[in-house]
């Protein structure tokens, strides 16, 4: 039997790393894909009388790493992110390497046209215009008020 000396400090450095890393970047979504934690990429979603505007946040990416899929109901979304940074200072250097795979999928609020979509990609984000369908646009629902 082995005796290991107890170092406390140890374990409160560890704990200080953990509680650091989970600071990091704490309004950042992530998804498990095959195991991985991948950044998933913010959305923001707006609708007007005759489209649905989706923007999707996408930095460091090219547009050809980048699979994107429209049905009349919800749009997919999926990448291979390929991350790196690198900060010097003081003599010393930091480098962070990110590879992974990302997947989302956005149900849509409304039917769209799918064969009409527009897309624009620029500076990190994707803008999608999804027209809605000729149903959707003159969706008026009667309320009944007789009780």
């Amino acid at each position: 039997m082995v005796l290991v000396r107890w170092n406390p400090w140890q374990e409160l450095n560890t704990l200080q790393r953990q509680f650091d890393r989970l600071f990091e970047e704490p309004f950042a979504s992530n998804s498990v894909v095959n195991g991985n934690i991948a950044k998933v990429p913010a959305a923001e979603i707006s609708e007007t009388e005759d489209a649905i505007h989706l923007k999707l946040e996408v930095p460091g990416m090219e547009a050809k790493d980048l699979d994107v899929q429209v049905t009349e109901a919800a749009v997919y979304i999926s990448g291979d992110r390929k991350s790196e940074t690198k900060q010097e200072e003081n003599g010393k250097t930091r480098s962070e390497f990110y590879y992974g795979k990302f997947q989302r999928v956005i149900p849509l609020p409304a039917r769209i046209q799918n064969t009409n979509v527009t897309a624009e990609y620029k500076d990190g984000i994707l803008n999608l215009t999804l027209p809605k369908t000729a149903a959707e646009k003159n969706k008026v629902v009667k309320v009944n008020l007789e009780g």
